[in-house]
């Protein structure tokens, strides 16, 4: 267990438990309810850059006090899917139970079918099934480093195209009953260019920024040679030595950093009742 120097609003320093060496850590005596100042947001930004993904526990939060607190961090991102809290669009619900099993189940990134994907997603758990429904988060700077230094001189010359429409096909939008959005949804979100091998700017570490969801194609090499690669690099991306397995729990949130990890929403619970909420924040062009 470690203390953060940065004080959180009652004043004392934020307590933080790592959960593994890769990333992951749990806030400790945090309550995400409250109104917080500049120096508590500030202990938490600087949480999540050195765990990636943080986990609070015991958390009672309504609808408005999660868009306000993860508004602090930046705008939010109405999902042009997924149904949003009531009188709060850019609050996604993510819920499954007998009639819809999850589909979330897949190594992915969120968003990156946009020119400046989520840089965070804080989601909370409302109904967990009592057994089932972990996530697990990968951290893509490890995965990243962990490759020859031959192939990253391969793979950091090349970009890849991210489509909304790989994941997003229009038997989704059937599904939640919302077919005629389709058309306008593909042409709100055409394909995008994104760097193979991402930079943070602040640091200059890099990371990996595939991911199965969205990503299509390499572009500039043939068909084959991008499956071929994409194939590796999400085979490598899945390594149990990059990732942290959260259990969920009623009233627990996670916050992660978007732009240097990737999730797994595990949809083992079929068929029953899993429902969280989920603020994403807009980051930047990756670089």
């Amino acid at each position: 267990m470690s203390l953060l120097e940065v004080g959180t609003r009652s004043g004392a320093a934020l307590d933080v438990e790592k959960l593994t060496p890769a990333l992951g850590a749990v806030v400790h005596s945090f309550d995400l309810a409250q109104a917080q100042d500049d120096a508590s947001i500030a202990a938490i930004r600087r949480a999540l850059d050195e765990h990636l993904v943080l986990f609070f526990e015991d958390q009672t939060i309504t609808p408005e006090q999660q868009r306000d607190f993860a508004a602090r961090f930046g705008e939010l991102y109405t999902h042009p899917l997924y149904p949003g809290q009531t009188g709060i669009p850019e609050l996604m619900v993510l819920e499954y139970d007998a009639n819809r099993r999850g589909h979330n189940d897949v190594w992915h990134t969120d968003v990156t079918y946009i020119q400046t994907p989520p840089q965070a997603s804080l989601l909370y758990a409302e109904i967990i099934p009592e057994v089932g429904g972990d996530t697990l988060w990968v951290n893509t700077y490890l995965a990243y480093e962990a490759l020859s230094e031959h192939f990253k001189a391969l793979i950091g010359k090349l970009h890849a195209v991210h489509d909304f429409a790989k994941a997003f096909r229009r038997e989704r939008f059937e599904q939640y009953g919302i077919a005629d959005r389709a058309d306008k949804a593909y042409a709100e979100n055409p394909p995008v260019r994104h760097p193979v091998v991402r930079t943070n700017t602040e640091t200059g570490r890099k990371a990996l920024f595939v991911n199965q969801n969205f990503t299509s194609h390499i572009d500039g090499v043939s068909e084959r040679e991008s499956r071929a690669i994409l194939g590796y690099l999400y085979e490598h991306l899945q390594q149990p030595e990059f990732q942290v397995r959260w259990r969920w729990k009623p009233n627990a949130v996670a916050f992660w950093d978007n732009r240097w990890t990737q999730h797994y929403a595990l949809a083992d619970y079929f068929p029953n009742h899993r429902r969280m909420r989920r603020a994403t924040i807009l980051g930047d062009r990756p670089v």
